[in-house]
């Protein structure tokens, strides 16, 4: 069963999270915000339909290094 939201559902919600988080959206941004999420709630409603087991892990924490930094961890 697919969860995927509406557009309608997508504009709701982008539009009720950034009057929660007081998020100025402008006019000119919303229509990309919006494919943005959508896009967003499609790869997530992919993800949750993934059946896990016990057995599964999450991945280990993903940790940047700075770019000065070569494969061996040495600062150049």
């Amino acid at each position: 069963m697919s969860g995927a939201m509406s557009p309608e559902q997508v504009a709701a919600y982008v539009d009720a999270t950034a009057q929660a988080l007081d998020l100025p959206l402008r006019p000119a941004h919303r229509p990309g915000v919006l494919r943005y999420f959508a896009l967003a709630a499609e790869m997530a409603d992919l993800i949750n339909q993934f059946p896990l087991t016990v057995q599964d892990e999450p991945a280990p924490a993903f940790v940047p290094i700075s770019p000065a930094d070569d494969a061996q961890g040495h600062t150049r």
